[in-house]
């Protein structure tokens, strides 16, 4: 069953979620004095284990705690440093975001990895993913919507005047779907999850926002249909890597009133384009999907293609001013 999709205001461009650095309050400052309208809570994975999106929404888990192994992050019994490191790097992000968004008013995007993303990257004990467990992956579910619950509450505390956006980053959404997840020794590959599980999941962590909710994925075959089914008002996805296969779902999703979050600017150092030519691709879309252009603009929010973690600060910032002019350009010549 489809559900409704909320009533948002969106702004016209926004960010991913991670950026280049260490600075949080200088990074604030780049992202709202970028995107006015629509900012986001960056994450500094530069930092190191804790600052990376696995280890911040491991950090937001309500009893159940992880931390770094050589083979990467592994539930453990107790909060230990990895967690601490996380819960105060995500205090500092907070701190700095809130310095800059005093009067703000609008919506405001929050990023978390999603269940299946996080199952298949957290380790259990054994140190086999926690994908391989389904009750595993049910106390993930609820873990992650408590800690959500509590996350989005202070960030409302924060910034009073903020809509929060939930953005869940699930790259490994479609691995997940297909049974292409390796396990440990990585001679074989975890069994494919039952589609309706995988959409269950997804609409129970989703359900925490009163507002909007995204899904991000910068891999290949997004599954549109899925995810408007879950609920998400919004997909986020590489524009660069869609296919005429997409077509049909994409189209569908747009005419039920899903937004589609564009990226049109690659994540790592590239040479940009003219505003008006980075969204030829989200305007050849329109063309073979047959739909007005003039609904262009309003159907659709520019971002990058993915996170700017791999990118130079001075890139990362040209990038998110790049998506804001394309943005205009796109309203202000929606043929």
């Amino acid at each position: 069953m489809t559900e409704t999709v909320p009533d948002v205001t969106w702004g016209p461009a926004t960010g991913i979620g991670s950026m280049p650095g260490g600075d949080a309050r200088e990074t604030a400052k780049a992202v709202t004095g970028s995107f006015e309208d629509f900012p986001h809570l960056p994450e500094l994975p530069a930092r190191g284990p804790g600052a990376d999106m696995i280890g911040r929404t491991a950090g937001l888990l309500v009893e159940v705690y992880a931390r770094v192994e050589p083979s990467g992050w592994r539930i453990g019994d107790r909060p230990g440093r990895d967690t601490r490191r996380a819960w105060s790097w995500l205090g500092e992000d907070l701190d700095a975001l809130e310095e800059f968004t005093q009067g703000y008013e609008g919506p405001l995007k929050i990023q978390a990895v999603g269940p299946w993303t996080l199952a298949a990257a957290l380790e259990l004990r054994g140190g086999e993913a926690a994908l391989s467990d389904p009750g595993a992956c049910r106390d993930l579910t609820g873990s992650l919507v408590e800690g959500l619950t509590g996350h989005l509450a202070e960030v409302r505390r924060r910034i009073p005047g903020a809509v929060p956006v939930l953005q869940l980053d699930e790259p490994s959404l479609t691995a997940v779907l297909r049974g292409h997840i390796r396990t440990a020794s990585g001679y074989r590959t975890h069994r494919a999850v039952d589609r309706q599980v995988v959409e269950d999941a997804l609409r129970e962590v989703m359900a925490v926002n009163e507002g909007a909710a995204v899904v991000h994925s910068c891999a290949p075959d997004v599954p549109f249909a899925l995810l408007r089914r879950a609920g998400a008002a919004a997909v986020s996805f590489d524009v660069g890597l869609l296919t005429e296969r997409d077509d049909e779902t994409i189209g569908e999703a747009v005419e039920a009133g899903t937004k589609l979050f564009a990226g049109i600017v690659p994540g790592t150092d590239s040479r940009l384009s003219d505003p008006a030519g980075s969204v030829m691709g989200v305007r050849t879309l329109w063309r073979r999907l047959g739909l007005n252009p003039g609904t262009l603009a309003e159907s659709v929010v520019l971002t990058p293609s993915c996170g700017l973690a791999g990118a130079s600060p001075a890139y990362a910032r040209a990038a998110l001013a790049h998506c804001a002019r394309a943005a205009r350009s796109l309203a202000d010549n929606p043929e």
